[in-house]
């Protein structure tokens, strides 16, 4: 729990995560989209077109596929950066407490869970190719992408790190801290989580049983996040699954449109990628990294109550 108990080292009061969400939609929805707008209306045929591509994410303008994504990845670095000012202004708090309970954040817990991931969701490609080759086009264009890695790899991970922030960070303490129980800010934020995935052209094509996938996986982030008293690892997994979503495999009604290695020809349909890595993979993962990290004592962590702790100084707590 001494996680959680990190937001406890500045103000914690409702009114402080009211303005810090204010501040983070700002920065997100109103400001970091500003290079996504001017870019999509210099790209556009005029206020007409540049306003019906408005319509379709400003998908529809004739933007390279790498430009827009990297585009994309700005708005949230727009958001990122306004949650951490509020973390610094507003809550008075260190952005460390908001990502790891250690006194740094370990970034060798970041690249294993990153390396297993992605090795994961390279051999599931490879599976899902080798059963329906069929399915899958080959779309290899080399400069593109060459480039798409760059972008990926460099860029993408400022998207996952702003949800991983957001919802295993701040809202699992906030959360936490509110209702007193781990276990409630582990749902509350992995079902708020996934839906606001619902915008995802995915849900729009396969339905809401793709919340299955979406809840799970903030399930087992949170999990991760709880258990291993901070993000480090959920930020890695994240960063992998989305930088190898990117680069392997596209579709024309997905939210990553990239000049991907495969493209998915295949009618849209919910077959059992959606359920095994929810059923079998996760459990798998979380088994791992209980080992590797020797995590214990987990009905303390998952249900246990969460108390304000004893102040001895700034950085350290009696729980």
């Amino acid at each position: 729990m001494k996680f959680i108990q990190e937001a406890y080292k500045g103000i914690n009061e409702w009114w402080a995560y009211l303005l810090t969400i204010v501040l983070l939609l700002i920065g997100w929805q109103f400001i970091g989209i500003i290079p996504l707008v001017g870019t999509a209306y210099f790209y556009s045929d005029g206020l007409d077109d540049f306003i019906t591509s408005a319509q379709d994410n400003f998908m529809s303008v004739g933007m390279d596929s790498n430009l827009y994504l990297l585009l994309m990845i700005i708005t949230f670095l727009g958001g990122l950066l306004a949650l951490f000012l509020g973390i610094k202004t507003i809550h008075k708090r260190k952005i460390t407490t908001v990502l790891t309970s250690r006194k740094k954040i370990d970034w060798n817990r970041v690249l294993y869970a990153f390396s297993i991931w992605a090795i994961v969701g390279i051999v599931m490609t490879a599976v899902a190719y080798y059963m329906a080759p069929e399915d899958y086009e080959w779309n290899f264009k080399p400069v593109s992408f060459f480039i798409l890695v760059i972008v990926s790899f460099l860029f993408l991970p400022i998207q996952t790190s702003m949800e991983e922030v957001l919802f295993r960070g701040y809202l699992m303490q906030g959360f936490g801290t509110w209702f007193k129980k781990g276990f409630v800010a582990l749902i509350l934020t992995s079902v708020i989580f996934g839906l606001l995935h619902g915008l995802n052209p995915e849900v729009e094509k396969l339905g809401w049983i793709t919340m299955v996938y979406y809840i799970g996986t903030g399930l087992v982030l949170g999990i991760f996040t709880l258990m291993d008293e901070g993000t480090e690892l959920a930020l890695g997994f994240h960063a992998a699954n989305n930088i190898i979503a990117a680069i392997l495999v596209t579709a024309d009604w997905v939210a990553f449109q990239t000049d991907a290695l495969l493209m998915d020809t295949s009618e849209p349909s919910v077959g059992w990628e959606m359920f095994f890595p929810v059923l079998v993979l996760y459990p798998l993962i979380i088994w791992i990294f209980s080992i590797k990290y020797g995590w214990n004592n987990w009905k303390e962590k998952m249900f246990g109550t969460i108390r304000k702790p004893v102040v001895l100084n700034e950085d350290e707590f009696i729980a």
